[in-house]
Formats: structure tokens, C-alpha cells, sequence
């Protein structure tokens, strides 16, 4: 009977190999056994069985404990893959991509919750318990979120204040070309009517046309991050024709009249600088301040014809003899430029105003004549507001379109405006285009069609800003 019982015993223990409560019940059983052994003869067959059960238990053991190691070594595997990730999503601005528009939370830092049916801590039926509670840690995100951008963003400039600051300690060259065309026709009505449509006296009808080419080289260098100093230094090449007839002469044919003149012009200082933080939705604004010399021949320094377009200086209407390369006066112009970015498009502006300081004790060469005393000389302020949109095309090329809009007050001399000086109001539709080639080098055209009379009527300019 006890061999019996020994025997269902053993049976007992081998069917609980398969309950949760393995190792528990096998210390048990090894108890028994042992106390078993101790009081009897073991049978041999009995303990072999045994023996071969405990020999399974170990390899059971030892298959669990390669099981776990392989378990934490996926652990960790899994840690330096979202390490990776994570990384990666930094390098292209997954991460404030998505933050920008309320996306999803950052990968790394969070974890699964487990299933509700399950109750963390209580194994699943069939598995063997844990041998020690496996504390969870929250794998951190690795580096730091990439700062977000606060300068204005790059469009096609077509104005001539760019909207993106130079970065600090970076010196940008930017070589340009402008070339702009304007005709204007001209009628002079030289005596008096007796009755309505019906004139005694002379009319005098000219057409001026003149062509204007403009080299210039600009250099921006960027103080600090907000701020930036440009110095540009232009040469010009003028060339005019005027096409009229003698008055007081009673000729019916046409005379042309050419003149040119090339050299430096007008060389400028700018100063800018960005005053607030912008962001999506948000505006950006730069103020600027221009300093512009006169360093160009101005229209004082040049001879007047008063023998070839004049009739004995009665009329003085002398032409220049050479055209002049710059205005002759000194100028200051303050300003702001503003940006509004909204997706997809670019919403940008500019409002200045421009002093011309007043010259004194000025003259002008007269061919024949010499010095004509002209007194103080002040041309007029203008005020100038301009407005556009800019379109980004793709990472590389991008379109604008603006209007400009300036309005320019009257020249006074001694004080006094001058009879001949009018108000005028120049308008100017631009459209531009910007193409990148490569970090370093980027290639602008801008095309300025006149909208008023007083506007040159074609205007192209071509920038190509290269950073060093």
C-alpha cells in the first residue's frame, strides 16, 4: 500500500507540472521524497523518475532564465531604436512640425498601458511568476527640441529692403543689374489765343527718351542676429535722346539731341534691424535707417547747352550737356518693413520717407555764359508705401508680386517752390521671382512696369546674393 501511495504521489506531482505553482509544489514533493526515503527503501524506478523530473525542472530553469536575458536584451535594443528615432525626427523637424499644427506627443517617454482585462503584477495563466518585480523606466528623450526660428521667412524680394536679416558674423556680396527705359512726351504752348481754339504763336513738342543702366555691388553684414549693416556702391550709365523743334524759328523739321554719361553714383549705408519676434500668424517688423552721399556727378556739376537748344538764353531751356550719375543732394530715409506669414503665402509691406537736405549758394555751368548763381536748392521729400505677397513654389523657387507707390513733393528754391515743380506720384507694379541654387548662392529677377506717367515705364533688376 505505501508503494502504492508512493506511486500516486508521484503521479501527483508529475500532472502539477503544469499548474502556475510549479516551483512551489516541487519543493513539496522533493520534501516528501526525502522524508519519504528516509523512513523506507526507495524503489530505484521510483527515484529514476524523479530524478529525470528534477533534470527537466533545471533545463526549464535555465531555458527561462536565456528567455528573460533574450527579453532584456530586446529591451534594450528597443531603447536605442526610439533613441534613433527619435533623432531622426529631430534632424527633420518631424517633432515642431507637429507641435506647430497640435499634433501627436513626442515618441520617446511613453509607454503602453496594459490590456483592461489584465492587472499588472498577476502572471497569465501557464506562465511561471516572475522571480523579481521588474521596475518600468520612462526612457527619456534624448538632446533638445531644436530652437524655433524667430527670423522673418525668405521670399522674393522685389523692393529694394530685403525681408531676411544676414545672420551674425555672416557677410553677404550681392552683385545686381538694373536696367530701366522711360519716354515721355513734352508740349509747350508759346503765345496766346484770340478766341477758344485758336492759337498765335509757336508750340513747341518734344520727346525725351531715356535709358538708364545701373552696376551695383552691396555688401550686408550681420552684426547680431536681429541686426545687419549693407553698404552699396553703384555705377551708372545714362543715355537720353531728345527729339524736338527750334521755337522762334519757324522750322518744321525735327532735331535730335543726345546725351550721356556714365561713372559712380550715390553710395548708400543701411542700417536694420528686427524688432520683434514673429512666428506662424504673427507679423514680423524691420526698421531701417539709409544714409545715401552724393558722390555721383550731380545735375550742378555739368555744363547746360544754351547755344545748340537755346535762342541767345532766351528761353533758357538748355539741356545738359553730359547726363548726371546722382541726384546732388544728401538724403536720410527712415522706414519699416513688415512680414506676415500665413500659409501658404507671405504678406509683406514697406512704408519709409525720404529727407533731401537743402543745398546752398548752388550754381550751374551755362555753355557760353559760365557760372549762373541758382541760390539754395531744396528738392522735395518723398514719401513712399509699397505692399506684395510672396508664393514658395517649392524648397527652391519662389514668386512675388507687389505694388509701390511713392509721392514726391515740390522743388523749392530760396525758399520758394519752383514754377516748374510740380507734385508728382510715381506707381510701379512689380512682379519678381526667386530661385536658390544652393545654400550659398540665390538668383531674384524683378520686373517694375510703371503705372503713372511720371514711373519709367520698364524696369528690370536682377540680384544674385552670395554668402560667404
Amino acid at each position: 500500500m505505501y508503494r502504492n501511495g508512493r506511486v500516486m504521489q508521484a503521479r501527483t506531482c508529475a500532472g502539477a507540472l503544469a499548474l502556475a505553482t510549479l516551483p512551489m509544489w516541487i519543493g513539496a514533493c522533493l520534501a516528501q521524497d526525502a522524508s519519504a526515503a528516509s523512513s523506507s527503501t526507495v524503489d530505484p524506478a521510483i527515484r529514476e523518475k524523479i530524478e529525470a523530473q528534477g533534470r527537466r525542472i533545471d533545463a526549464m530553469r535555465s531555458k527561462m532564465a536565456e528567455q528573460l536575458a533574450e527579453l532584456e536584451q530586446m529591451k534594450r535594443e528597443l531603447a536605442s531604436q526610439e533613441v534613433q528615432y527619435n533623432d531622426l525626427r529631430k534632424a527633420i523637424g518631424m517633432n515642431a512640425l507637429e507641435e506647430a499644427r497640435g499634433g501627436s506627443a513626442a515618441v520617446a517617454g511613453t509607454q503602453t498601458a496594459p490590456p483592461q482585462d489584465e492587472t499588472p503584477g498577476t502572471p497569465a495563466p501557464g506562465a511561471p511568476p516572475a522571480q523579481a518585480s521588474q521596475p518600468v523606466v520612462a526612457t527619456r528623450p534624448v538632446g533638445k527640441r531644436p530652437e524655433q526660428d524667430d527670423r522673418p521667412p525668405e521670399v522674393a524680394p522685389i523692393f529694394d529692403q530685403p525681408g531676411v536679416l544676414t545672420p551674425k558674423g555672416k557677410l553677404i556680396i550681392e552683385p545686381s543689374y538694373q536696367y530701366g527705359y522711360s519716354s515721355s512726351d513734352r508740349v509747350a504752348l508759346v503765345g496766346y489765343t484770340v478766341i477758344p481754339a485758336i492759337l498765335i504763336g509757336l508750340v513747341d513738342v518734344r520727346q525725351v527718351k531715356t535709358t538708364t543702366q545701373t552696376g551695383a555691388l552691396a555688401f550686408r553684414y550681420g552684426l547680431t542676429n536681429r541686426m545687419e549693416l549693407e553698404i552699396r556702391v553703384p555705377y551708372v550709365s545714362n543715355h537720353t535722346d531728345t527729339i524736338s523743334r527750334e521755337i522762334f524759328t519757324g522750322t518744321a523739321q525735327d532735331n535730335l539731341f543726345t546725351t550721356s554719361g556714365k561713372g559712380i553714383g550715390d553710395v548708400e549705408a543701411t542700417l536694420r534691424y528686427q524688432l520683434n519676434d514673429g512666428g506662424a500668424d504673427k507679423p514680423y517688423y524691420v526698421g531701417w535707417f539709409r544714409a545715401k552721399s552724393r558722390t555721383g556727378r550731380d545735375p550742378f556739376e555739368v555744363t547746360s547747352d544754351c547755344v545748340t537748344r537755346c535762342l541767345e538764353n532766351f528761353t533758357g531751356t538748355g539741356l545738359p550737356l553730359q547726363s548726371p550719375t546722382g541726384t546732388g543732394f544728401y538724403s536720410a530715409q527712415a522706414g519699416v518693413t513688415w512680414l506676415y506669414p500665413s500659409d501658404p503665402v507671405v504678406f509683406f509691406g514697406n512704408l519709409s520717407y525720404l529727407h533731401n537736405f537743402e543745398r546752398k549758394n548752388v550754381s550751374r555751368n551755362v555753355l557760353g555764359a559760365g557760372k549762373q548763381f541758382l541760390g539754395d536748392i531744396k528738392a522735395g521729400d518723398i514719401a513712399d508705401i509699397s505692399i506684395g505677397m510672396g508664393l514658395s513654389l517649392n524648397e527652391k523657387a519662389s514668386i512675388s508680386i507687389g505694388y509701390d507707390q511713392a509721392f514726391v513733393g515740390r522743388t523749392s528754391q530760396n525758399g520758394d517752390s519752383l514754377p516748374g515743380s510740380a507734385r508728382s506720384t510715381l506707381g510701379q507694379l512689380l512682379i519678381g521671382g526667386s530661385y536658390r541654387f544652393n545654400e550659398k548662392e540665390t538668383l531674384n529677377v524683378t520686373l517694375g512696369v510703371g503705372v503713372t506717367r511720371d514711373t519709367p515705364d520698364t524696369t528690370i533688376t536682377v540680384r544674385v546674393p552670395i554668402t560667404l
